[in-house]
């Protein structure tokens, strides 16, 4: 199982990055795909979700109208628009993988967010 992000890196703050996550090692359509975030110090917070057919989303009230989540299952990968971006949106995101039965991370992406 695997779960690849990219698309991390540095931008100013107004700023645009779309991250993306490429999935294999399991059925990808199957699953509800997520991004969380983490900064040092603390707890590792969910920022966008996605159903495993992608007919619903959610967000954090800190990102919605910023951040655009999607999936394309014929590629079996995930992505995450972002928009407006903020210094306080400065993080480690990580790519998330859950069905009933398991529950796969990727290894994260640094986002900085800093002129």
């Amino acid at each position: 199982v695997q779960l690849v992000e990219s698309g991390g890196g540095l931008v100013q703050p107004g700023g645009s990055l779309r991250l993306s996550c490429a999935a294999s090692g399991f059925t990808f359509r199957w699953y509800d795909m997520s991004w969380y975030r983490q900064v040092p110090g603390k707890e590792r917070e969910l920022v966008a979700a996605i159903t495993n057919a992608g007919g619903s989303t959610n967000y954090a009230d800190s990102v919605k109208g910023r951040f655009t989540i999607s999936r394309d299952n014929a590629k079996e990968t995930v992505y995450l628009q972002m928009n407006s971006l903020k210094p306080e949106d400065t993080a480690v995101y990580y790519c998330n993988a859950r069905s009933y039965f398991n529950n796969y991370w990727g290894q994260g992406t640094q986002v900085t967010v800093s002129s």
